[in-house]
């Protein structure tokens, strides 16, 4: 059932042309990025922001189930409780805007079902994409109560990869927190290279309180702080160094 989608393309009419990229001005964006920590205060235009959030969400997903939010702090109250939850950072107190990037583990069956109603309504919908959403998708994300399912599956993944290549995870609710998480990531990335294409700054940061976010934000039990990104434009001294990075061969593996 799975090789239906998985391993075979499935018959569409559908065609999308790739446009020209100038690749010299992407790497510019790629090249400038830089995580900034202090900023100067300059406001980002409202139309660019949302279009840099817009285009986070852009950003590829697992099984396009697009398991993040995006929360721009606006309210001056929750943004000086962001910053104290941020623990004051330089970063955050100079930030024009601040973004809570959250992961939402609990989403992928409302989600799947709107796919399903999306394609109800779309015409050339391949059998083996509504298949996947119908029947891949519960059976792969499911855990169970008290994870009784993913137990289960476990055990069948450990002896059905014994003959043949299987996906392994997720068997718990932790390898759904990774892969929710992994999705989201994409999302700030996408988020961060934006800003810089628009001649903004942005400054993701992991130091945090984020028991407090949650509140602060009324997030429900599911969902994961992943990140919270500040952004702006540059200010002097706001970037503290050259750009480091290790010799490629430690990472870049040609096998």
């Amino acid at each position: 059932m799975a090789n239906d989608i998985l391993s075979s393309a499935p018959e569409t009419d559908y065609v999308e042309k790739a446009p020209k990229i100038d690749s010299k001005e992407f790497q510019k964006v790629i090249n400038s990025r830089r995580s900034v920590r202090i900023f100067d205060g300059k406001p980002i235009p409202g139309k660019i922001m949302d279009r840099c959030l817009q285009n986070a969400i852009l950003a590829p997903n697992s099984s396009n189930l697009q398991q993040w939010e995006f929360y721009l702090v606006q309210s001056p109250d929750k943004k000086n409780a962001l910053i104290k939850a941020c623990l004051d950072q330089v970063a955050a107190k100079t930030a024009s805007e601040l973004v809570v990037a959250v992961a939402r583990t609990s989403t992928w069956q409302a989600h799947a079902s709107e796919m399903l109603r999306i394609f109800g309504k779309a015409k050339g919908v391949p059998r083996s994409a509504i298949s996947y959403y119908k029947k891949i998708v519960p059976f792969v994300y499911s855990q169970g109560p008290l994870g009784i399912f993913g137990c289960a599956k476990r055990l069948l993944y450990f002896f059905r990869g014994l003959s043949v290549p299987i996906i392994r995870e997720p068997v718990n609710k932790w390898h759904i927190k990774i892969w929710a998480v992994k999705s989201t990531a994409l999302g700030c990335e996408n988020l961060m290279l934006s800003l810089r294409a628009y001649g903004y700054d942005s400054c993701p940061m992991e130091g945090y309180d984020s028991k407090r976010i949650k509140k602060i934000l009324g997030l429900p039990r599911d969902a994961v702080v992943v990140m919270v990104i500040a952004a702006g434009s540059r200010a002097k001294g706001g970037i503290y160094g050259e750009r480091i990075r290790f010799a490629e061969s430690e990472f870049i593996k040609k096998v």
